[in-house]
This record gives structure tokens, C-alpha cells and sequence, in this order.
């Protein structure tokens, strides 16, 4: 396989500023490549025995390290969940395993963890999947619930007010805010560009209860994620429920479909829309829904729109202070998927919760799975390598 054709490939059609913010940050390091090359993962991944004849569950599509976060419920209580759906689609539950499995392995050395030390922590993230799908019985993790480094987490939420969040993405002009277009979190709009997001939001809000809660204020072009840069996407700033303080950011991203579609023989449900599947398998396989969420189109392209929230956030792994402290938000992380798992079972071609139940007490895939993963890692290592020398080379600089 040709790796820098590959990549061309698939990003051909994004927005050129942003796509060489993708590749700059695809070159720092194998893990940051893994992140930002789903599509090829996929491609790469051996259809062995172990992995076809899973049971099909909805999965995440992406699940790695840094997929995991904090975010506001619709019942306004603050969770930690899988939290990116772009790449969501029906498939055999070990795709989402082996693919975390492999950024644990390939994130070590950043996470500056030796390899006994990484093979251990994966050891956790499958014990913790297979005793919660053993169980049957979907849970969740919030403030009461949590321990360790994930309730430190969600305790610091309780200090994150809004004002400050907004102080930290905007610029305070009179008795009004302004997004900071600062090169980092958002880029310059054009003109034609700030009209039609603003006609957009004016037509959604007049279908909502309180639609001048929508009144644009300012708009920019978003810079977030990894896999996703290059991909149509603003920040919006609406009024809110007053100005300056209580003003909303909002994300309008364009919706693609699925990298996993390129190879994963599981015939999907049919859905209205690309913005309709992740938004549609988000609200499946999360305890409790994101504040927030729609599915919208503009034009003929699906996008999904949801609040920016001052409770979004991550574990910071880099920071912790003893292994046991990891391995404790690994095995939280296995639970997670396996909850999403029973929650969304016998859903639209899904197996059902006893089909999930009989895969977790098996335990003969578990070794051919970290097996396949420590495969993976070398295979993503070395694809890592190729970009590196093609990048040093200016194979994917903007033309």
C-alpha cells in the first residue's frame, strides 16, 4: 500500500488551511498519527477469523485514549463517557476493542510507560470490558459514581462557570463578545461564509421555543480534533441567555461517512443522514444524552450541531502520579465500552444482550486479540515512519 497516496486521497476534499494543521500534527508523534488516520487503521486491520465472527454491536468507530471525556447530560448532571461518533457504524465489537488497544500500546512511549507496563494496562481495559459485559447490565459514570483520577475530573467541573469559558474563547468588545480568532481554536470566516452559517441559524431557531436563544453574534472557522481537521466546521456565538455572560458557543460540524464503511462487510440501517447515524448512535450508547445535540442539514450536507460546554474535558494521563492510578481509568474505560455495548444492543441488526453476555465469558479471542493489537502497533509504527520521511519531504504541503 502506498501510505501517501492513501492519506492524499482521503483528505482530497478538505479545506487546505486546516488539512496542513492535520498534517503538522500527524508528523509530532505515532500516536497523534493513529488519531489522525482512522480510515487507514481500518484499511490495514486483518479480517482474521476472531474478528468477523464477534457478535456486531454499535460501536464508537474511532475509540482511542484521548476519546473518552466530561461532558453535560440533557439532565443537566455531569458525565464521563465515549464522546466522538463521527465514525460510528454497525460492526463486529472487537474493531472497537483492538483499535484501543493499539493507542494504548502505540501512546506509551508519550505516556513515557515501558511495554510490561502498557501490556498491563490493557490487561485492565479487557478485564474491565468483559466482567461489564458479563453482567449484562449497562451503568454509567458521573460525580457519585466515579473514584480515582475520572471523580477528580468531574469535581473540577463544579468550578468551570461559564464566563470564564467564554473569556477563554472570546474577546470582550464593549457590552459584547467576539470569538478570538487566534490561529489555534479558530480561524478567519469569509463573508459568504458568516452569511450562510447565519441564515442557517436563523432558520433552525424558528422552529425552536425560544429562538432568539440563536441570534448570531459572531462566527469562525473551528480548529478541533485531529481526524476530523479540514473537515467543514464552525464556532458560533449566539446570544444565549444574555450577553456578555451567558452567551453560548456552539459547533456546527459536517458530517462524513463512516472510515470503517471502506471495509466492514456489516450491512447498516438506513439513515436519514450522516448527521443522523453519529448523532443517532451517540444518544444509543451514552448513559444519558448529550445537552444539546442535533442532527441538521444545510443545503444538502448534514451537519451536527451541539453546544460547546465548559464540563467538556479529559483525564490527563501525562499528569498522574502511579501506575495503579492508570490502570484504574483503563478499567473504566473498558466498562464504558462495554455498557455502550448493552445499552445499544438488539438495535437495528445489533446482537442482543445474552449474544454479549456468552462473547464476554469466553476467553480464548482475548489472547488472539492482544495478539492482533501488539500486530497493529507495529504495523501503525512503521506506516508512522513512512509519513514522517514523506512530510520531511514535502509530500503534504499545501499546493
Amino acid at each position: 500500500m502506498d501510505i501517501v497516496q492513501n492519506i492524499q486521497l482521503f483528505n482530497a476534499e478538505r479545506e487546505p488551511e486546516r488539512l496542513i494543521l492535520k498534517y503538522r500534527a500527524m508528523r509530532l508523534n505515532p500516536f497523534v498519527f493513529l488519531r489522525g488516520t482512522c480510515h487507514l487503521f481500518y484499511d490495514r486491520l486483518p479480517h482474521e477469523l476472531m474478528l468477523d465472527e464477534a457478535p456486531a454491536t454499535w460501536v464508537c468507530g474511532d475509540l482511542h485514549l484521548e476519546n473518552f471525556g466530561s461532558y453535560k447530560g440533557d439532565n443537566r448532571l455531569t458525565y464521563f463517557d465515549l464522546n466522538d461518533f463521527d465514525e460510528a457504524a454497525l460492526a463486529p465489537c472487537t474493531w472497537e476493542l483492538v483499535r484501543c488497544l493499539t493507542s494504548i500500546l502505540v501512546g506509551a512511549h508519550s505516556l513515557s510507560i515501558k511495554r510490561p507496563e502498557a501490556l498491563a494496562l490493557c490487561d485492565r481495559f479487557l478485564e474491565g470490558y468483559t466482567t461489564a459485559l458479563a453482567s449484562g447490565k449497562a451503568r454509567w459514570i458521573e460525580r457519585d459514581t466515579a473514584d480515582g483520577l475520572i471523580k477528580q475530573l468531574l469535581d473540577k467541573q463544579r468550578n468551570r462557570l461559564r464566563p470564564a469559558f467564554l473569556d477563554s474563547r472570546t474577546t470582550l468588545q464593549g457590552a459584547y463578545r467576539k470569538i478570538r480568532v487566534d490561529g489555534k481554536k479558530a480561524l478567519a470566516i469569509s463573508d459568504a461564509e458568516r452569511r450562510k452559517i447565519t441564515e442557517f441559524m436563523e432558520n433552525f431557531a424558528r422552529d425552536q421555543p425560544n429562538p432568539g436563544f440563536y441570534q448570531v453574534l459572531d462566527v469562525a472557522r473551528r480548529i478541533a480534533g485531529t481526524g476530523s481537521l479540514g473537515v467543514a466546521r464552525y464556532a458560533i456565538l449566539v446570544e444565549g441567555k444574555g450577553s456578555p455572560d451567558q452567551n453560548y458557543l456552539l459547533d456546527l460540524k459536517q458530517a462524513l461517512p463512516s472510515s470503517l464503511m471502506r471495509t466492514c462487510g456489516i450491512k447498516q440501517p438506513q439513515w436519514k443522514s450522516e448527521a443522523h447515524r453519529i448523532v443517532g448512535v451517540q444518544q444509543r450508547m451514552q448513559s444519558v444524552s448529550m445537552a444539546f445535540l442535533h442532527a441538521v442539514m444545510m443545503g444538502k450536507q448534514s451537519y451536527v450541531l451541539r453546544a460547546l460546554q465548559p464540563s467538556e474535558d479529559r483525564v490527563d494521563l501525562s499528569a498522574t502520579v502511579t501506575a495503579q492510578m492508570i490502570e484504574g481509568v483503563l478499567r473504566h474505560m473498558g466498562e464504558l465500552v462495554a455498557w455502550g455495548q448493552l445499552r445499544s444492543s438488539g438495535r437495528a441488526g445489533s446482537s442482543i444482550a445474552d449474544e454479549l453476555i456468552d462473547f464476554a465469558q469466553k476467553k480464548k479471542w482475548q489472547k488472539s486479540l492482544m495478539d492482533l493489537a501488539q500486530q497493529c502497533k507495529k504495523q501503525v509504527e512503521k506506516d508512522y515512519l513512512s509519513y514522517a520521511e514523506a512530510f520531511d519531504d514535502g509530500a503534504f504541503e499545501e499546493r
